[in-house]
């Protein structure tokens, strides 16, 4: 292992753990939502799902679990201007963990796996990517919190919800 790795592993998780804070926090602070975006890579078509689902769920053009979720932001900082709504990057879970949250949730399983591990199971891209990266990996860390940097414009994209 190269000297300053372990150093470097710190700072990513913590930046992880960062972004995914905010990105709660946001998502969070509108208590009357119901849904979540999620995106259907078939059929190229956004949809909105209930806030509790698992990704991958069933998408809009057939039987296949293959819609993720999407983090939706808007680039004019402005979440009204529609036309502004770009898709900041896709998350699924591994179906390991999928089954282990539906479990916990049904009440007929143990409690998840931990944070840590759980981070090793969910994976995200972003739209024209065709890998998924661990969450907690550096590429997976730069995608969860490349989005929220200001464009040329100076404006910080600002994350939408449904």
């Amino acid at each position: 292992m190269a000297q300053g790795s372990p150093m470097r592993l710190v700072l990513a998780v913590v930046a992880v753990l960062g972004a995914s804070a905010l990105l709660y926090r946001s998502l969070g602070s509108d208590s009357g939502r119901t849904g979540t975006y999620f995106y259907d890579p078939t059929a190229s078509r956004l949809f909105v799902a209930p806030m509790g689902s698992i990704p991958p769920i069933r998408g809009v053009d057939g039987p296949e679990e293959d819609a993720v979720r999407a983090v939706v932001v808007s680039v004019s900082g402005n979440p009204s201007d529609r036309g502004s709504h770009r898709i900041a990057y896709l998350e699924r879970y591994s179906p390991e963990l999928k089954r282990q949250l539906e479990a916990s949730r049904a009440g007929t399983g143990p409690a998840p796996m931990g944070r840590s591990e759980a981070a090793q199971q969910r994976w995200v891209r972003r739209t024209n990517d065709t890998e998924w990266f661990p969450l907690s990996s550096e590429t997976g860390e730069r995608i969860v919190s490349d989005w929220a940097a200001p464009g040329a414009d100076g404006i910080t994209p600002t994350v939408c919800v449904p």
